[in-house]
């Protein structure tokens, strides 16, 4: 298997973008991520990565002409997202959740940035959640942190370390599926968290603390579904997000504010949704 990871990796055409799915499992939402993919207005290539290979993940990369990579070893998010992200041959990697969609503009709009700004590190969008199968309006969860990525709207402000850290310091406020990794600036690995749940929060703070732009594009080019299934439902039912959201919080603040901070968090957990 590893050496047919290597033939694909050869075969793989350079390209300036990837969108890079990490399947998991027998997603009955891969296929409609996969189109959303394919629509996309501008040429991009796709990729498919997986830990858990399966003859529908096979079947539908052979139906939309993608390649698939199969990581060997037990499935871990850290482990496979970076698998992902290295079979990528682009200078700019979209690390794809299966269960979401995107924007047809969004490839565009992450093209035109990096024409535009030379220094980007990560690029992202804003987010609109998919719920009951549709698109829906803004939940409130959305609306705070849209709220709290205002910052970054201003160019002469994205670039600055004090903004980047500034929009995470009172929870992550970055959808994990609407970024784009500059690879070619960041190199490999890019998480590299001792989390589990907050692996992309505490990426996310990695880079605001190096030089490098968060070129954000305030509109909702990714839709992110919200179902039962999710991984972060799991991690807050067996308590391990609290423990990561404290670790987190005590990086940008005093002790006596993480805990009045937690006190709101813990509610919020109640109508997680």
């Amino acid at each position: 298997m590893k050496q047919d990871n290597e033939k694909k990796r050869r075969q793989a055409p350079q390209g300036t973008h990837c969108f890079a799915i990490c399947a998991y499992k027998d997603s009955p939402y891969l296929e409609n991520c996969i189109r959303s993919l394919k629509a996309q207005t501008v040429k991009t290539e796709i990729l498919l990565a997986t830990s858990t290979p399966s003859g529908k993940i096979r079947s539908l990369a052979e139906k939309y002409g993608i390649p698939c990579y199969v990581r060997e070893g037990e499935s871990d998010i850290q482990a496979d997202w970076n698998f992902a992200y290295d079979q990528a041959q682009a200078e700019y990697v979209t690390i794809a959740h299966q269960d979401d969609e995107y924007d047809p503009e969004y490839a565009k709009e992450l093209l035109t940035a990096a024409e535009k700004y030379g220094d980007i590190s990560l690029f992202l969008s804003d987010y609109l959640p998919i719920k009951n199968g549709q698109v829906g309006k803004r939940d409130i969860n959305s609306r705070i942190r849209r709220l709290l990525r205002t910052p970054l709207k201003w160019p002469f402000l994205a670039d600055k370390r004090w903004v980047k850290k500034a929009v995470l310091c009172l929870g992550n406020s970055i959808c994990c599926p609407a970024v784009t990794y500059h690879k070619g600036r960041l190199g490999a690995p890019v998480f590299t968290s001792e989390y589990k749940y907050n692996l992309d929060w505490d990426t996310f703070y990695k880079y605001a603390c190096l030089p490098g732009r968060f070129a954000y594009v305030d509109k909702p080019l990714t839709h992110y579904r919200v179902h039962d299934g999710a991984t972060s439902k799991e991690f807050i039912e067996d308590h391990r997000r609290v423990a990561d959201d404290i670790s987190m919080f005590q990086k940008f603040w005093p002790r006596w504010v993480v805990r009045l901070l937690m006190v709101f968090y813990k509610n919020a957990y109640k109508t997680y949704d």
